[in-house]
């Protein structure tokens, strides 16, 4: 709520930080240090505000903010200086990714809301619903919505049984939590390590998800 006030108010925003002070707030932070972490976040919240107006007439402001700023939250939380690029480029597909997600979300909701409208009624006087005419797509977009709904459950149990590399590196690949989804030779480079190194550790965090997802009988 905090975030969300600061960014709605558009003004007094921190300066943003020099390449070599940002590396430093990465470091510490990743050291443990969560005053950097909060540094971090203030001096990059000017991007929210600045990617939410491209989306202000699609959605509430409030919720594109909120939805906005945790996708800065989650970029300085997956962030690291072996990225090979700035954390505000980083941040800002996050953060976009996060507000899309939101908008593509509230879209589904409002055509669920939809297929309960009352179309008429029929020769017995029975209420007729455009979920009755379009059966057949409401069980596609319920099946969109149970796909999304398992994916945020995934991202959780990823949170909890990967270590950070191999959950930065699923990210990456598959476009979750916030990020978009890269081949394996560009993560490799994004994270400063060998290709071959890449695909081991994705190899033993899916083995490691799909062991966890069957023990929680998600699939």
């Amino acid at each position: 709520m905090f975030f969300s006030s600061f960014v709605s108010s558009a003004t007094g925003f921190p300066k943003p930080l020099k390449p070599e002070e940002e590396k430093e707030l990465v470091i510490k932070f990743r050291a443990g240090d969560m005053e950097a972490r909060k540094k971090l976040i203030e001096h990059n919240l000017r991007l929210v505000s600045h990617i939410v107006k491209k989306y202000s007439t699609a959605g509430d402001a409030d919720d594109l903010i909120s939805s906005g700023t945790i996708g800065l939250i989650k970029a300085v939380d997956s962030f690291s200086v072996e990225k090979n690029t700035q954390l505000s480029t980083y941040a800002s597909r996050c953060i976009e990714n996060e507000i899309l997600m939101l908008l593509r979300l509230t879209k589904k909701h409002n055509v669920l809301i939809g297929l309960e409208e009352s179309m008429g009624k029929d020769k017995e006087g029975n209420e007729i619903t455009l979920q009755d005419v379009l059966a057949d797509e409401e069980s596609d977009l319920s099946l969109e919505i149970e796909k999304i709904v398992l994916s945020e459950k995934i991202l959780k149990i990823m949170k909890e049984s990967l270590p950070e590399r191999e959950y930065q590196i699923i990210c990456l690949r598959y476009g979750l939590g916030g990020c978009a989804s890269y081949p394996q030779r560009i993560v490799a480079k994004k994270l400063g390590i060998s290709r071959s190194y890449i695909s081991r550790l994705e190899s033993k965090a899916l083995n490691t998800l799909k062991t966890k997802i069957k023990d929680k009988n998600l699939l």
